[in-house]
């Protein structure tokens, strides 16, 4: 069977566009459709009424929580109660009622678009009951403070990608020594990058020993699991460690309510880039990361680094012109080099 550059140009521009149409429409399917498909699902909110508050505003939170609404799923607390679910970010805004007036908090350790949403729920919700309330924000973010998660956790997978890709294709003779040594070395470059942008963007991001450790930790887990899928498949590897960075920013950047299911189920339920962008904003915001948002990247790091060891045979990247290595390298050794010297 002819190969496909062997064909017709006419045969071969068709397919290339076929080709180009099904990568058009997965990543589609797997980016933006996630953002078009964004709707309040069961989003968690709380009123909060005090001990010793009126009938009529105890009335009006278990009026609310008593509500069909399937988009949000309240619960009723005190304020301190209220508060403490907020800042362990079980909440994602809180309405305080209390007879001198509502107040709506949010707080800048929650993801943002959680935020917003919340922010827009409690606010349609004190107008329609003809009410003022006051906003406060709670550890409030700047602008470099909600931008910094997401951005960290692409710049550590973009720092070993062209780091790993750039080995396999340089590396003539690519080792699992090579290879570590090249995760270190992304490792701490990426790390230093990323605390830079940090200081740049707002100095008053805190560079803690626990911020740098979290960071390296992230970064080495994704040095190591491209280099090992990189040792394993060659360059090839890059059809799927390349699109992974495309998915991850609209996933990561999106609380799971908002989350059409099946993408939640099929993206957002398994990408690592969540768990590091919400183990960053915990961090910068003064709490640290949970359980999962550690153990995640130990278990990649863990898995990366026992294929690098492994004893095998390297991916080889493929050659564009076609030409294959065969290890012979002096015109001495080429066949009929030894007549044309004893002739």
């Amino acid at each position: 069977m002819a190969a496909l550059h062997d064909r017709p140009p006419s045969v071969i521009a068709v397919a290339t566009a076929v080709a180009g149409a099904l990568i058009a429409l997965v990543l589609g399917l797997l980016t933006f459709g996630v953002q078009a498909t964004a709707h309040p699902d069961g989003v968690p909110l709380a009123v909060a009424v005090g001990a010793d508050a009126p009938a009529q505003l105890r009335g009006v939170a278990d009026e609310l929580a008593g509500s069909d609404v399937a988009e949000v799923s309240w619960r009723v607390a005190t304020p301190d109660e209220a508060r403490d679910l907020l800042s362990r970010r079980e909440v994602y805004g809180v309405l305080e009622l209390a007879p001198g007036g509502a107040t709506v908090l949010l707080s800048g350790a929650v993801n943002p678009s959680g935020t917003q949403v919340a922010q827009q729920v409690l606010g349609g919700v004190v107008q329609g009951a003809g009410m003022q309330a006051e906003v406060v924000t709670l550890d409030p973010a700047s602008a470099a403070g909600r931008t910094a998660p997401p951005a960290a956790s692409a710049l550590l997978w973009i720092a070993g990608l062209v780091a790993g890709a750039a080995f396999t294709l340089v590396a003539r003779r690519a080792t699992p020594l090579g290879r570590l040594a090249g995760v270190a070395t992304t490792t701490v470059l990426g790390v230093a990058v990323v605390a830079g942008l940090f200081t740049l963007w707002d100095s008053a991001l805190p560079l803690t020993a626990a911020v740098l450790g979290y960071l390296a930790l992230v970064g080495a887990a994704f040095a190591l699991v491209q280099g090992a899928l990189l040792r394993l498949l060659g360059i090839r590897a890059m059809a799927v460690l390349g699109p992974l960075y495309l998915i991850a920013p609209a996933v990561a950047g999106q609380v799971p309510e908002l989350i059409d299911p099946v993408y939640r189920a099929l993206l957002w339920s398994w990408t690592p880039f969540r768990f590091s962008t919400e183990g960053v904003r915990a961090l910068l915001q003064g709490g640290s990361p949970g359980a999962a948002q550690v153990w995640v990247f130990v278990a990649l790091a863990a898995v990366g680094l026992v294929v690098l060891l492994l004893p095998g045979q390297e991916g080889q990247a493929d050659l564009a012109d076609g030409v294959v290595d065969v290890g012979v390298d002096e015109a001495d050794r080429l066949p009929g080099a030894e007549r044309q010297h004893t002739a």
